[in-house]
């Protein structure tokens, strides 16, 4: 009531301020404006708000309204009219400028997000500024911290002078406590218990991780989003009428608790009786009907029609139909409780491509992009054909983000152009440093690989790599488009020098391999390869005389210790993953054949079969699924597999928890001798990381590994696998990769290397 009568006390003393100034002027006709007493604003804002124009007579009604329209702008403190002749001569007092707003206190809302949310309100820096205005400042960053669920916060401004023109304003805020959620209520739920129901919220009572999580601090976004989840999880399962009545939230005096109270109605549940498609069907029904996921009899589900939508617009645009429309329409039937669903397409016009064109690619050649092309110029535009294309220009490695725009062209109703905008990457890379692995030991890495040499796309590598184990030199290059069909050749040579022994777990002996060849990879399909490899190798085995097992020496006599191999392979891979590093969904099955032909000295055969297949589950988790069998065996005149050619298992790279290289057959010292028969298995649950959302070069998972390598003379038995369960963590940090697992072993055996925490940095990803 105070503030009221002070308003319109106010409004009083401005009328008859106003009604005073207007009756000192006589009437008479404006030969010209002039304004006094401008500094910021220009003389043409004035004039824009003056209701008084040159010619006019000016009288006493005329004076108010021009007095009543400046002050109303707000930007005046003070506005006089006076005569000078026939001239009328507007003076004013301009109000300060904001030149500067600042917060002090403010940690939970971030100054930037502050600042915006008083732009809304128009207080703002460059604003004039107006003391009236401050209340509802502060109100609106009261809003701001209500929406956070700090209702206990306080807010005091300070304005300071900075010159005659300009003001800075300061806002101390003391934020308080969160209110935390005390209990959530659910009045007129029959369905689903209210654990069911709270159980898919956001928001939830305090837990033991809350003080990390801060899911029990009340917010009025995330409440909305939870009841609009709550909707969901009715309507996708039939009940179609349903409706949250209204929502209480109480707090306790001391602004500390909250307490959630939502009323629901849930309705009946309804079935599908009948589904149809009409409007224009570009496509045969029997084809669309392929894409309808909602049948007869289901149950009704909000979701999955849109979805569906979602599909037969797909299929649509495959056909060049870019801008369909399918548009569901149900029809319930309140009787029997049964929902009729249409869905209208309207095709519109067939869209066709004028030009592929591509922005950002500095360094890689335009030639290089439009290879991976599955959208072409000319022909009618493909959705699918255009999002593959933007998945294969990912799986190159090149480019940091890759986007695509399908703008209209001018003029034309049946045009458009697909733009591909790229973020090129260094595709260089100079490596020389240190690593350290559990196994290897310290590590002296010199690599040199550049994956776009020139721009051209093509691949030319040198490494050098030194461990306690092993001493490696490679040379590689590799062409992905030798032809223009997409075929890959590729050159290496290398040189690996292998101490194995007690440093590796593994039975004692060393090796060195001189090793050159060819290889091929010719796609099939769009996600089929077959690869093709020749190579030769000259390997000497050195082993010593006293700590050598009697398997290792009895080949050594038949074969001798220096061999010479001509080794062809041939490999087939299946590939869908949606990215080459860190895939989300997708399939990999790849499996490899390769041999040791007449024309060496030994003759021997592996196989190696690869499974990995990434299933999305809800909010971003990922259900990795791994699996890999490897065998091998002798022919011809060679009477075993080689003893350097064993699969060997345990550690980060097959059954985490175990010593790597540990598991399997072993030799008469207890080192691990290898198998021909290899069996691994993982089950991994690739989590969200929290607070790093936007940082891709990191994965967190939780998982389970089994595996066991196994002799030939020894029977698989599943009861013979290790296993494990642990936590693991990946990081493509700048200077390496660094991996790290905590595994807890179980059915481990007695004499198995058993370690719990394992880490590799520096090695090969």
């Amino acid at each position: 009531m105070q503030i009221t009568l002070v308003k319109r006390w106010a409004w009083g003393c401005l009328l008859a301020v106003i009604a005073t100034t207007a009756v000192a002027i006589e009437p008479f006709i404006v030969d010209d404006i002039q304004v006094q007493g401008l500094n910021r604003i220009s003389p043409g804002t004035v004039f824009n708000y003056l209701t008084i124009t040159v010619g006019d007579t000016v009288d006493d009604q005329k004076s108010r309204n021009a007095l009543r329209a400046l002050f109303k702008t707000g930007f005046f403190r003070d506005v006089r009219l006076e005569r000078n002749g026939d001239v009328l001569v507007v003076v004013v007092e301009e109000r300060e400028s904001i030149a500067d707003i600042t917060f002090e206190g403010n940690k939970a809302i971030k100054t930037d997000n502050l600042l915006e949310g008083l732009g809304d309100v128009g207080f703002a820096k460059g604003d004039v500024f107006n003391e009236a205005k401050l209340d509802k400042v502060k109100q609106e960053l009261r809003r701001q911290y209500y929406a956070h669920g700090k209702y206990g916060v306080r807010i005091d401004s300070d304005v300071e002078q900075v010159d005659q023109t300009s003001v800075s304003v300061h806002f101390k805020i003391s934020e308080g406590v969160a209110a935390r959620i005390k209990e959530i209520n659910i009045v007129g739920n029959e369905v689903y218990s209210d654990e069911e129901i709270v159980s898919s919220f956001d928001l939830t009572t305090p837990t033991w991780l809350s003080w990390i999580t801060k899911d029990d601090q009340y917010s009025k976004q995330k409440l909305q989003g939870d009841l609009e989840r709550l909707r969901s999880m009715y309507v996708d399962n039939g009940y179609i009428y349903f409706n949250v009545d209204s929502t209480q939230v109480s707090i306790t005096p001391d602004k500390s608790d909250v307490y959630l109270t939502v009323n629901i109605t849930e309705g009946d549940r309804f079935t599908i009786s009948e589904v149809k498609l009409s409007g224009k069907l570009i496509v045969e029904p029997e084809v669309l009907f392929d894409w309808v996921i909602t049948r007869k009899g289901m149950v009704f589900s909000s979701k999955e029609m849109a979805q569906t939508s979602k599909f037969l617009t797909e299929r649509l645009g495959n056909e060049g139909y870019a801008f369909a429309n399918v548009n569901p329409i149900p029809k319930a039937n309140d009787e029997d409780k049964t929902v009729a669903i249409t869905y209208f397409v309207d095709p519109g016009q067939r869209v066709y491509v004028r030009r592929v064109s591509f922005v950002g690619n500095s360094k890689t050649r335009d030639e290089v992009l439009r290879r991976e092309m599955r959208q072409l110029e000319g022909g009618w535009i493909s959705t699918s054909a255009v999002e593959r294309s933007k998945i294969r220009l990912k799986r190159l490695g090149f480019f940091e983000d890759v986007n695509v725009e399908t703008p209209a062209v001018a003029g034309s109703t049946d045009q458009v152009d697909v733009k591909f905008s790229v973020k090129e990457r260094p595709s260089g890379n100079f490596l020389l440093g240190f690593g350290f692995s559990q196994q290897q030991g310290l590590i002296f890495n010199t690599n040199i690989t550049q994956n776009n040499f020139l721009g051209s796309g093509k691949s030319v590598s040198f490494a050098f790599n030194n461990s306690e184990i092993n001493q490696i030199f490679r040379l590689g290059y590799v062409n992905p488009y030798w032809t223009l069909d997409g075929v890959s050749r590729g050159f290496n040579i290398s040189y690996q020098k292998t101490e194995s022994g007690s440093n590796s777990n593994t039975t004692e002996f060393e090796s060195e391999i001189l090793s050159g060849g060819v290889s091929l990879g010719v796609p099939i399909s769009e996600y089929n390869t077959i690869g093709l490899s020749l190579d030769y190798e000259s390997t000497s085995i050195d082993a010593p005389l006293f700590f050598l097992d009697p398997r290792i020496g009895n080949f050594i006599l038949r074969e001798g210790n220096e061999y010479n191999l001509i080794r062809p392979s041939v490999s087939y891979a299946f590939d869908t993953r949606n990215s080459g590093v860190f895939p989300t969904r997708g399939t990999l099955q790849r499996v490899r054949v390769e041999a040791a032909v007449p024309g060496g000295d030994l003759k021997f055969w592996k196989v190696d079969y690869d499974s990995r297949v990434f299933i999305p589950l809800i909010r971003e988790y990922v259900l990795l699924l791994k699996g890999r069998v490897g065998y091998g065996d002798a022919y011809g005149d060679t009477s075993e597999l080689p003893f350097f050619e064993n699969f060997y298992a345990g550690g980060p790279r097959t059954v985490r928890g175990f010593e790597e290289n540990s598991l399997g057959p072993e030799d008469i010292f207890g080192r691990a001798l290898g198998g021909d028969t290899l069996v691994v298995g993982n089950a991994e649950l690739i989590i969200p990381v929290p607070f790093l959302d936007e940082f891709k070069s990191v994965r967190l998972t939780g998982f389970l590994d089994a595996g066991n390598v196994f002799a030939t003379n020894q029977k698989f038995s599943f009861s013979d696998l290790r296993t494990s369960v642990g936590l693991s963590g990946v990081w493509l940090s700048p200077f390496g990769l660094l991996s790290v697992s905590i595994a807890e072993p179980f059915n481990d055996k007695l004499g198995d290397e058993v370690q719990k925490f394992q880490f590799t940095f520096g090695t090969s990803f």
